[in-house]
């Protein structure tokens, strides 16, 4: 999980993982190096590109004035090198799953299935309990 911090997003992400005992590295944006295989892994992940990864609101993106897409993708993976907090966070990635900031529904995906299904079943059963009281009343 690539975070920074002071980052209430991060903070919600790292106690979210924690709380479920799922591992995971933590990369601080700021005081770690990301390599520009990193970096162009982690943007082969993404579907939209630097759309999704790139926050345009920061200050940082601000500074730069210029657009990403004139880039080459060398160059693109250079300009982040640089400027880390470029980067929305936190990015949170496994061999499968990349998710993009944190969101308490859309992180669950990093649950192991057999969790998830479990999680499926009990909503389930409460909702047809629910159900059964509702047609009996």
């Amino acid at each position: 999980m690539y975070t920074v911090a002071y980052s209430s997003s991060c903070d919600k992400a790292n106690k979210w993982l924690k709380e479920h005992n799922l591992e995971f590295e933590e990369i601080n944006l700021v005081k770690d190096q990301l390599s520009d295989v990193e970096i162009l892994h982690l943007l082969s992940l993404t579907e939209n590109g630097t759309e999704e990864i790139i926050s345009k609101r920061g200050k940082a993106y601000q500074k730069l004035n210029v657009d990403l897409y004139d880039l080459s993708m060398n160059c693109l993976i250079k300009v982040i090198e640089k400027n880390r907090s470029l980067l929305r966070r936190p990015l949170i990635v496994d061999n499968k799953r990349f998710q993009v900031g944190y969101n308490e529904d859309d992180i669950r995906k990093f649950l192991p299935r057999s969790v998830r299904k479990i999680a499926y079943q009990t909503a389930e059963e409460r909702i047809k309990k629910d159900l059964r009281l509702e047609n009996a009343i």
